[in-house]
C-alpha cells in the first residue's frame, strides 16, 4: 500500500516538475555537450578552451571515439546538445555512432565543433564534405604562408602561421576586437561559393598555399591564397551550428599562451589571440550569441483588441510582433531596422519594414488589398550570424457582402444625373406634344 502512495506522488511530483518546465523561459545554453578525443591526453592539452566552456555552464562528457559504449540518443531521446570531435585520426568510432548518425544529429537541430589536422582520416573527410567544406585531398598537405607566417627563433618551413583575416562580424566574434594574430597549424579547406549557409570566419593570406612541406612542388597547388580558409562555421537552415577548423592544435594551451610575432611587423604580442578567437566563436556556435525567438505575435483590425478569424477587402489592420536576442544570460530585446511583413498570397501583395520602440517590440499597419482569397501573415528574417525567423499564418479575406457596397458611388455620378435628365426631358417632350397644336 505504501509503495502505491509512493510511486502516485512521485508521478504527481514528475508531472507538476514538466509543467512548471513547460513554462519557464528557454534557455539555449542549459547544454550536454559529447567530447570525442583520439587520446585523454588531449583532455589536459587543450584543458583551457575545455575550462572556458565548463565555466560558462556547459556540462562536458569526455568519451574516447572508439569507446564501444558511445550513443547520441537513447529511447528516441538524444541524450546531448552539442558533439566536440577532437579526433582526426578515428578511422571508425565507436558504439552507434557513425557518420550518418553525427549528420541526423545535426539535422535534428543540434551542434557540432570538428578539429581535424594533417592525419584527418576519411571519416573526418567525410563529415566536412557533407557539411560543405572539402579539405585539401593531399594527406600529406599543409597550409604554407611564406609572408604571414609566425616569426620564431628557427625559421622553420613557414607552416606556422599567424593570421589575422577575420571575418568582419560583431555577432560572430563579439565586439571586442581581436588585437593579436592567431596561430594555426594544419591543413586547409576550401567552401563552395554558391553555398551562403558555410561561412569563411578565419581565411589564409593572398600569398599562402597549400601542399607537403617536406617535397618539392612538381605541379601548381590546388589551393592556394584567400580561397584557403582555416576555419570555418556552417549555419543550417534549421539553425544548427557547425564549427569546422583544419587545426587541432589552434584550440591546444600551448598556441593558446604562446606569444606571437606576425613576418612583417615589429610588434609582439605576448599571447596569441587564440583563446580570445575561439572562446568568442564558440560562444556563437553555442547560440550564446546571435540567437532569436520571436513571441507575442498579434494581428487585429485598426482600433480593436481581439483577432478576427478573417478579414474583409479593404479593412485596415495592426500587425505586431516582439523578437529577442539570447545574451548568454538572459533575453533582451533585439533592435534592427529591417524587419519585414509580407502579406502572401502565392506572391506579396504588401511588404512593408516595421516600426520598433527599441525595447523588442515591431509593428506596422496596412490596408487589406482589394484581393479575396486565403492570404498569409510571412515574416522571413534571415541576417548573417542571427538565427533565422521564419513565422507564418493563413488568413481568409473575403469580398464585400451585398449589404456593404456603397449605395452611391461618386464616380457614378454623371451616370445618375444622365438617368435623371433623360427622365425630365421625356416628361416635358411628353407634355409638350400632348397639350400643343
Amino acid at each position: 500500500m505504501f509503495g502505491k502512495i509512493l510511486s502516485i506522488v512521485l508521478i504527481s511530483l514528475y508531472l507538476f516538475a514538466t509543467l512548471c518546465a513547460s513554462f519557464t523561459e528557454e534557455n539555449p545554453t542549459d547544454r550536454r555537450v559529447l567530447v570525442l578525443l583520439d587520446d585523454f591526453a588531449i583532455k589536459s592539452s587543450h584543458s583551457i578552451f575545455f575550462k572556458s566552456l565548463e565555466t560558462r555552464g556547459f556540462d562536458l562528457d569526455f568519451k574516447l571515439a572508439d569507446d564501444p559504449k558511445l550513443a547520441l540518443q537513447r529511447y528516441g531521446q538524444y541524450l546531448y546538445d552539442a558533439v566536440i570531435v577532437f579526433a582526426p585520426t578515428i578511422d571508425r568510432f565507436g558504439g552507434s555512432i557513425d557518420a550518418g548518425s553525427l549528420l541526423e544529429f545535426v539535422d535534428s537541430g543540434h551542434d557540432l565543433i570538428l578539429a581535424a589536422d594533417a592525419s584527418a582520416s576519411e571519416l573526418i573527410r567525410e563529415i566536412a564534405v557533407d557539411c560543405g567544406v572539402d579539405f585539401d585531398e593531399d594527406s600529406a598537405a599543409l597550409v604554407i604562408d611564406h609572408t604571414s607566417y609566425a616569426v620564431s627563433e628557427t625559421e622553420g618551413d613557414h607552416t606556422l602561421i599567424a593570421s589575422d583575416d577575420f571575418i568582419q562580424s560583431e555577432v560572430i566574434l563579439g565586439s571586442k576586437k581581436i588585437e593579436a594574430p592567431v596561430l594555426f597549424k594544419g591543413i586547409g579547406h576550401t567552401i563552395n561559393s554558391a553555398n551562403n549557409l558555410v561561412l569563411k570566419v578565419l581565411s589564409a593570406s593572398p600569398a599562402a598555399y597549400s601542399a607537403n612541406p617536406k617535397s618539392k612542388l612538381s605541379t601548381p597547388p590546388t589551393l592556394t591564397g584567400t580561397g584557403v580558409s582555416l576555419v570555418s562555421v556552417v549555419q543550417a537552415r534549421n539553425n544548427a551550428r557547425i564549427l569546422i577548423s583544419g587545426s587541432l592544435s589552434m584550440f591546444s594551451n600551448r598556441f593558446f599562451l604562446s606569444g606571437v610575432q606576425k613576418a612583417g611587423t615589429t610588434t609582439k604580442h605576448e599571447k596569441s589571440g587564440n583563446e580570445q578567437f575561439l572562446n568568442e566563436l564558440s560562444k556563437w556556435i553555442f547560440h550564446e550569441r546571435g540567437h532569436l525567438k520571436a513571441v507575442n505575435v498579434q494581428h487585429h483590425k485598426v482600433g480593436e483588441k481581439e483577432e478576427p478569424s478573417m478579414y474583409r477587402i479593404k479593412d485596415d489592420l495592426d500587425y505586431s510582433v516582439e523578437v529577442y536576442e539570447w545574451s548568454g544570460r538572459s533575453w533582451e530585446p533585439y533592435v534592427a531596422d529591417d524587419l519585414q511583413i509580407q502579406f502572401y498570397m502565392m506572391s506579396p501583395y504588401v511588404l512593408k519594414t516595421m516600426s520598433t520602440d527599441q525595447k523588442g517590440l515591431y509593428y506596422t499597419s496596412f490596408k487589406v488589398p482589394d484581393v479575396y482569397g486565403v492570404f498569409q501573415f510571412k515574416v522571413e528574417y534571415q541576417r548573417l550570424g542571427y538565427t533565422s525567423l521564419s513565422l507564418s499564418k493563413q488568413i481568409p479575406v473575403r469580398p464585400f457582402r451585398h449589404n456593404e457596397y456603397e449605395r452611391f458611388i461618386p464616380a457614378a455620378y454623371p451616370y445618375y444625373g444622365s438617368s435623371f435628365s433623360m427622365m425630365a426631358g421625356f416628361f416635358v417632350f411628353t407634355m409638350v406634344y400632348l397639350y400643343t397644336k
